[in-house]
């Protein structure tokens, strides 16, 4: 099978193309198959160092994990990080490579990294029996079909069967599959061999007319219908699209009998990235948490979290705007704990001086830490291993602010001022005996009887949920359907849908 592939494509953003693909990587490796992610351009804040020390999507680094292979750039050779509404870092090949706006990069920049990004694929499929590629938005978006590096264009290029993917559970999907399907070009519509249906809710039966009449007007089928799955806790791609008021992130295990629930309120600061730090908290019995934009919103926290942001000194004046910059002084002069993650360690500082990320110059920080930090042009990209709390903890590094730590105690590369933590280390929540460790000064400081489970892992409880999603393509997707795309491409013959065809 060597070379094979499939494009997963969605009719929206958030369609679920991301877990799918990551669904079916499972699957195929727990077939025997050398199975490899890709996603040639992907959009997030969300991203991950690999080993090399090349920046990708998180989302292509949970793929990897559920392919079972160490995540690497090639499998996701252009990032762009949103910096505000009209422009974003460009990283090619897991390095940045300069701010560009919307506007300059489809008009022109788009089509010079076309060539690169199929080189990657082609790598890819050298190496691997079958390469599963994620798509970007959707493969509809006529307006920028010309500049396409991600969707269409990189199936037609490579000859790639695509299978589109619609989320149900918002409505609408026939005519999004319908849809999606008319509006591409003859050439496009050539691979387009199936559709699948996600978060189906309720009877599969009630379905099928439609399904049938679908494919009638189509003449696709429709590979498979995948039921509403609760609580998987897979990465998100983007943080703009997090939800403010009422997003909760709770473990669906209960807490020791006797022991007190552990509250943790996540500053929901602009432009947040790597929010996925919080989820090893929420993966802990008993902890509950929220992300928050008030400062009423702190009152009966037990911990709150200030998280990484592409937009440091936006983040600062934001919660001070919003009256959180208060609410976190009087935190930190009442002993309550406060953690800051990356950026929002940054903002913690005594000050700030920045001539890259906003252009603002010299910035007062909150003060609540004695760091001062200088933005540098060149990207800190690393995977630190480390020790803390007497424990050994693992992250990594993404930022462009240089912290001058002038007191307090050690802690992760940052500092300590009694129950204020700084660090500039993603992930290091993860690293399960650290996790507990702080869990236990957190709850030490805030007064609870919290008790953080002795056996809960996190790496173990990710691999569940990539297997749960594996299950859901092994045994609600046609799977001898997938495997002959994957294998032999798209069916020769596909019809033609024009638009209005009904």
């Amino acid at each position: 099978m060597r070379g094979g592939g499939l494009l997963v494509a969605g009719t929206t953003s958030d369609a679920g193309k991301s877990v799918v693909t990551a669904g079916i990587c499972r699957w195929l490796v727990r077939q025997g198959v050398k199975v490899a992610p890709f996603k040639g351009q992907n959009m997030s804040l969300n991203s991950f160092v690999t080993r090399e020390g090349a920046e990708i999507g998180r989302a292509q680094a949970m793929q990897a994990q559920a392919a079972r292979v160490e995540p690497t750039a090639l499998m996701n050779p252009v990032l762009l990080k949103p910096g505000g509404d009209r422009s974003s870092q460009v990283v090619l090949m897991g390095r940045p490579v300069g701010e560009m706006s919307a506007k300059g990069y489809h008009g022109g920049r788009q089509q010079t990294l076309f060539e690169p990004v199929l080189a990657c694929l082609e790598e890819l499929r050298a190496t691997h029996d079958a390469v599963i590629c994620e798509g970007a938005g959707s493969p509809a978006e006529i307006n920028l079909r010309r500049t396409d590096i991600v969707n269409m264009g990189i199936a037609r290029a490579a000859r790639l069967p695509v299978v589109v993917v619609g989320d149900i559970d918002r409505g609408g999907v026939f005519a999004q599959f319908f849809g999606t399907t008319a509006l591409l070009a003859p050439e496009d519509q050539e691979l387009v061999a199936g559709y699948l249906v996600n978060k189906f809710r309720g009877d599969v039966t009630l379905l099928e007319p439609g399904l049938d009449m679908l494919h009638g007007l189509t003449g696709r089928p429709t590979l498979g219908v995948l039921p509403y799955a609760h609580g998987l806790g897979i990465d998100e791609e983007d943080g703009l699209r997090v939800s403010l008021r009422g997003t909760v992130r709770e473990s669906v295990v209960a807490p020791p009998v006797g022991a007190d629930v552990l509250r943790v309120a996540v500053c929901a600061v602009p432009l947040m990235s790597n929010f996925t730090d919080v989820d090893a908290l929420a993966a802990e019995p008993g902890v509950i948490v929220r992300f928050v934009d008030r400062p009423e919103e702190l009152a009966d926290a037990d911990l709150v979290v200030v998280p990484g942001t592409r937009g440091t000194v936006r983040a600062l004046a934001w919660l001070r705007e919003r009256g959180l910059a208060d609410a976190l002084a009087r935190r930190a002069a009442e002993g309550r704990p406060v953690l800051g993650i990356c950026g929002g360690f940054q903002v913690l500082g005594e000050h700030i001086e920045d001539e890259v990320e906003s252009r603002a110059g010299a910035v007062d920080g909150l003060g609540l830490l004695p760091v001062r930090v200088r933005f540098a042009r060149e990207k800190t990209l690393a995977r630190p291993v480390g020790e803390a709390l007497g424990e050994r903890v693992e992250g990594y590094e993404i930022h462009h602010g240089v912290a001058d730590v002038r007191g307090g105690e050690a802690f992760l590369d940052g500092c300590r001022v009694g129950a204020v933590w700084g660090t500039h280390w993603h992930g290091s929540l993860e690293s399960d005996g650290f996790r507990r460790a702080f869990l236990r000064e957190v709850a030490a400081a805030a007064g609870r009887a919290f008790v953080p489970a002795p056996d809960t892992s996190f790496g173990t409880l990710r691999e569940e949920q990539l297997d749960r999603l594996g299950d859901l393509i092994e045994e609600h997707a046609d799977t001898d359907a997938l495997l002959r795309l994957v294998e032999e491409g798209a069916p020769k013959g596909l019809p033609f849908v024009p638009p209005g065809a009904p």
